[in-house]
């Protein structure tokens, strides 16, 4: 049995909040073939996707560039109730280099302190080239997003 609902105009909203709304996710990467999750900043930008600012120096990163699969789940739980209701979205893909100069005014717009440290030399800006993406509504409401689905965000 599919447990996945047909995509609908209601889980395309939910998406692009949380897409639109995550200051951060749980970077899922493969460090020496075991699994790694780490907390990374992440902002979603209409017409490029999900990008990350990362320092080479970073686990994180050191991994993402031996080995590009990842996943990044972002959707906090409230304040209140059970923490398995509320929503989340698991993007999967590969990361690829980003163009970080050409991103760099709308990226500090939306995320103003990491003008800090976005200059850095040992920064880089990387995308997540989705293969697909999990959304989970809450209870019952699980729904995959194809690549085609998540551009049209």
């Amino acid at each position: 049995m599919d447990p996945y609902r047909p995509l609908d105009d209601d889980a395309r909203a939910l998406a692009r909040t949380l897409l639109e709304g995550a200051g951060f996710g749980a970077l899922g990467t493969l460090r020496d073939g075991a699994p790694m999750v780490t907390r990374a900043g992440c902002l979603w930008i209409s017409g490029t996707g999900m990008v990350l600012l990362l320092s080479d120096l970073s686990d994180h990163a050191q991994a993402l560039a031996a080995d590009p699969v990842c996943s990044l789940l972002v959707g906090e739980p409230g304040a209140k109730g059970d923490p398995l209701t509320h929503p989340r979205l698991t993007l999967i893909g590969r990361a690829e280099a980003a163009d970080k100069a050409a991103l760099r005014d709308t990226y500090l717009a939306a995320r103003p302190k990491a003008g800090l440290y976005y200059d850095f030399t040992d920064f880089r800006l990387v995308r997540i080239a989705p293969a697909e993406a999990m959304l989970n509504g809450g209870f019952g409401k699980a729904y995959r997003l194809a690549p085609a689905d998540l551009s049209a965000l």
